[in-house]
């Protein structure tokens, strides 16, 4: 690894945060999948540190998390006997972005349980400085994890919604298609959440961009991770290209800069230039 050149890493980080897969991009780069798959396990762990070294003390105003599902080795009903238990199957990724800045503060991959909502809350909670709004779903995980990490110390609110089945569309449309939002319920929790910023819009579109440039969280995709470490890596490499790189089309520039935690661009250079 030492001797691939500057500009290959570039090149190959290039198409990996654009959601090339690995193969693909070891093909295109004319370098080995074991030289790929090297690279993304370095530069995912140094993104890691860097986002755990850069991001805390926000003094953000309105949060939004959510869950995303995918699955590493196979789906869980897939799993085979003997790999069960072996963080295999169905893998949630709890993310949570400032409504105003756009920035992902903090992002946990585990599963939907209790716990992996208060180790979410937890982390998210210490990148703060200053009392937040909070707006989550539905999910009753987040119930006992909000007033768990936080205390008093916070306005949340849950945007309920209610779902039923997609008008118009053909039983092959239906399958395909998630069923249409009919209505919604603002619920008070704690503190005195402002009822017109409740929402988990931006999350929600937050979503559509990891499915756009992770293609292992595309929808009906046979893309996945073999192994949950490298799975977390693509996870890491991809929010330090989101929040730090990539122009954001409202903002015109970055998650980073709106966020005052960065006066500047970077480059792909920059995020492979971290492993050193």
């Amino acid at each position: 690894m030492n001797k691939l050149p500057i500009a290959k890493k570039v090149q190959i980080i290039n198409m990996l945060v654009e959601g090339v897969s690995l193969l693909a991009a070891s093909r295109i780069a004319d370098v080995s999948i074991n030289t790929v798959t090297k690279l993304l396990v370095d530069t995912g762990k140094a993104c890691q540190n860097f986002h755990d070294e850069t991001v805390h003390s926000l003094t953000s105003q309105r949060i939004e998390p959510d869950e995303i599902w995918s699955f590493v080795y196979a789906k869980e009903k897939n799993v085979p006997e003997e790999m069960k238990g072996n963080d295999t199957g169905d893998v949630w990724t709890w993310t949570g972005i400032d409504a105003d800045s756009k920035m992902i503060v903090s992002w946990f991959v585990g599963n939907r349980s209790a716990e992996s909502a208060y180790t979410f809350i937890c982390d998210l909670k210490g990148r703060l400085r200053n009392r937040v709004q909070l707006t989550t779903n539905g999910h009753k995980a987040y119930l006992n994890a909000v007033p768990d990490a936080f205390g008093s110390k916070i306005d949340y609110a849950m945007l309920i919604k209610i779902y039923g089945e997609p008008a118009g569309k053909t039983s092959t449309e239906r399958k395909y298609s998630p069923g249409d939002c009919t209505g919604f319920e603002k619920k008070r929790i704690l503190g005195k959440p402002n009822a017109d910023f409740v929402s988990t819009f931006y999350v929600e579109r937050q979503n559509l961009t990891m499915r756009m440039h992770m293609r292992k969280f595309t929808r009906l995709t046979n893309a996945f991770s073999k192994k949950i470490e490298n799975h977390c890596h693509a996870i890491a490499l991809h929010f330090v290209y989101y929040n730090f790189c990539k122009t954001h089309k409202t903002l015109l520039i970055t998650p980073a800069m709106a966020a005052g935690l960065t006066k500047d661009f970077m480059s792909i250079e920059d995020i492979v230039k971290l492993v050193d």
